[in-house]
């Protein structure tokens, strides 16, 4: 891998570590100053996500019920078919995103798979959503095989901090998903990487991962927070469940830290009450997972999501202003 991913940090990790220690009005209001800067701070981004490959992965991430070697009671399926796939894409255009992302419960594809992922995004994208995926790690001809189909977004979540990385994951190491990042970067598709908190890391851990973020050069231009999801027969079932106000300041840190980035509420929304969300958008959240599912979690209903939308004045962004 060159040195050209990774530039001088523009924040370092005691740089971020001051942030998330800033008193919790001055750190919000530091946060909105910079997220109107550059979006308008009423709107928010609905993406969906659909599981088109679930479960038997061969891998041991510990926050994961897909890994095989767990007792989660996540079934091994297969690749789902493409006209399964655009209905629901049209279902979820119909309710109102304008980003459909497809994940794929695989260490990385074979290229046999992605000819079938290639046809999923190019019809896709022929419905006029924008289109993202996540498959694992990627060859660097598969990068560019996905960008020639028109690929709006590739997700690779760098999980947690360099040092913290270990205590979760053993089967593939941190400089694998860097090197991923490059090729996705190399073959001119936009990146989609954040990262989960709760995993029973210290606030340094989450102030190291956004600095890792934000020294991507650029940074992600869209940065999913996901609150771990606890199912039972994962190892991270039981781990103690990080503060609601950490889990903010760890938004508003995104936000200062890659202003233009579309920071999205991920895994964890259906567990968090209205004031959390609340003021995650104050914070700078401006995305979100919309729909039931997760990939194999649930996820706030279409109806509450609307709700909480219409008594906070936040509209849903238009297809004509994606980006």
């Amino acid at each position: 891998m060159t040195q050209t991913t990774i530039t001088e940090l523009r924040w370092d990790v005691d740089t971020v570590s001051e942030l998330f220690a800033t008193p919790f009005s001055d750190l919000l209001f530091r946060a909105q100053q910079i997220h109107r800067l550059h979006f308008d701070p009423t709107e928010v981004q609905l993406s969906t996500l659909l599981s088109v490959k679930t479960g038997g992965c061969p891998e041991d991430c510990a926050y994961c019920p897909q890994a095989a070697r767990h007792n989660s009671g996540v079934a091994s399926e297969d690749l789902l078919p493409l006209v399964e796939v655009l209905q629901t894409a049209r279902a979820a255009k119909d309710r109102g995103a304008t980003r459909f992302c497809m994940g794929a419960a695989w260490r990385s594809p074979k290229d046999r798979d992605l000819d079938k992922v290639i046809e999923m995004v190019r019809g896709v994208r022929a419905l006029g959503l924008e289109t993202c995926v996540t498959l694992g790690m990627l060859k660097q001809a598969q990068a560019r095989r996905l960008h020639d189909a028109g690929l709006d977004y590739y997700n690779h979540n760098l999980d947690t901090s360099p040092s913290f990385y270990g205590h979760i994951i053993s089967t593939r190491q941190y400089q694998d998903r860097l090197q991923t990042l490059e090729y996705v970067r190399e073959a001119g598709i936009r990146v989609c990487c954040g990262g989960i908190v709760g995993m029973g890391e210290s606030r340094h851990d989450r102030a190291a991962l956004i600095a890792q973020l934000a020294a991507l050069d650029p940074h992600p231009e869209s940065v999913p927070i996901n609150n771990l999801v606890q199912v039972e027969g994962t190892p991270l079932y039981g781990t103690a469940r990080i503060d609601e106000l950490e889990f903010v300041r760890t938004i508003a840190a995104a936000r200062i830290t890659m202003p233009t980035a579309r920071v999205r509420l991920s895994a964890g929304r259906e567990t968090m009450s209205d004031t959390l969300q609340a003021l995650c958008f104050l914070a700078g959240a401006n995305s979100i997972f919309y729909g039931d599912r997760l990939l194999t979690t649930g996820n706030p209903q279409v109806e509450s999501d609307q709700s909480l939308f219409e008594r906070l004045g936040i509209k849903p962004q238009t297809a004509g202003a994606i980006g």
